[in-house]
């Protein structure tokens, strides 16, 4: 059961070398977590992340686990449940591929879609199970802004993000009211640290990086360079159509500002782009792709989403965005015409 203070006391984590649900780990064991059950592929990395956590204070213990082997998920997790109730249950695995080979080779692009979707719908689904068992708990699972507006560079990987999040909003309903909490987390591009030692990620078949890297490989959450270009979407508006209201913050619901990029409101209140303009839209992106990465304020880090997912624990919150700047942003990238969207340097 969760601590007076909303912290749960044992948490299962599916992606056991994943940055994020590492970081989340520490901060939870700080908060009274006790019990810890890693589960991924066996590998080096795991032993060591079990080993770091160990350290802690915590009781943990690693579970063979294949995101790919969803005939195996009812048996393997359903072990972990029959040893007491579960907290929290972590979906943090998964795989960013490579877009140009997975174009060219069907098959990567399969292994894709079943680790991202397939598989964690599985074991959503029996996890979901086990906590309406007990009447209590919560499942959190990591999706990106990836999926909110699949990008021809990536749309291989966006769409299993994008039917992950979707799966997990309705999961979430399906659940409202039998004492299951469901939390979806929607990072950005996740700035990783250096890599633990022992720690790096494995092919993240069951396992993962803080952006579903292969070992040795610098975090890329593929919606990578302008996810800002959410903002960008041509709204330059040189002929001051754009919305009302001179805004310094990034608000669909009236006319906002980021750099030059301008987003506006209709007269019936719904998010729209003012003037879009093709060539100001590619500068704009331009503009933002070629800054420092430390600069962008749509950029974040395992222990910033641990940290939200810390809080949005305690809120009971059903979707969190990270950094919350994201939630406005891909606001207005759902909003861009397809057309124009096409032809900007996303």
């Amino acid at each position: 059961m969760k601590d007076a203070f909303g912290a749960p006391q044992s948490l299962l984590v599916l992606g056991g070398t994943s940055e994020i649900a590492l970081a989340t780990a520490r901060r939870l064991i700080a908060l009274r977590t006790r019990t810890v059950r890693l589960a991924g592929r066996p590998s080096p990395a795991l032993d060591a992340a079990a080993a770091e956590l160990r350290a802690r204070g915590a009781d943990v213990r690693t579970v063979d686990f294949d995101a790919l082997d969803s005939e195996s998920h009812e048996a393997v997790l359903g072990e972990v449940f029959a040893e007491g109730d579960v907290d929290m249950v972590l979906l943090a695995f998964g795989i960013a591929g490579d877009q140009e080979r997975d174009e060219e080779e069907p098959l990567s692009a399969v292994r894709v879609a079943q680790t991202n979707y397939t598989g964690a719908v599985s074991a959503g689904l029996v996890c979901a199970g086990a906590l309406q068992a007990q009447g209590h708990g919560s499942l959190v699972v990591l999706s990106s802004v990836a999926g909110e507006r699949v990008r021809r560079a990536d749309f291989i990987y966006g769409s299993s993000k994008a039917g992950l999040d979707t799966f997990a909003q309705g999961l979430g309903d399906a659940l409202h009211d039998t004492g299951v909490h469901v939390m979806v987390v929607r990072p950005g591009l996740v700035r990783s640290g250096p890599v633990r030692p022992g720690t790096a990620p494995d092919d993240a078949t069951g396992t993962t990086g803080a952006g579903e890297t292969a070992a040795g490989t610098a975090a890329t959450d593929p919606v990578a360079e302008p996810v800002a270009v959410a903002a960008v979407a041509g709204i330059t508006d040189p002929t001051g159509t754009a919305g009302s209201g001179s805004g310094t913050r990034v608000d669909a619901r009236g006319g906002t500002r980021i750099g030059a990029p301008w987003i506006g409101t209709s007269r019936a209140g719904a998010p729209w782009i003012g003037a879009p303009r093709v060539e100001a839209a590619r500068l704009a992106a331009a503009r933002f792709a070629s800054a420092p990465l430390e600069a962008s304020s749509l950029t974040t880090t395992p222990d910033a989403v641990a940290e939200a997912i810390v809080a949005g624990l305690r809120r009971r919150s059903e979707t969190v965005w990270v950094p919350g700047s994201l939630r406005a942003v891909m606001s207005a990238l759902r909003h861009v015409p397809r057309p124009l969207f096409r032809r900007l340097p996303l």
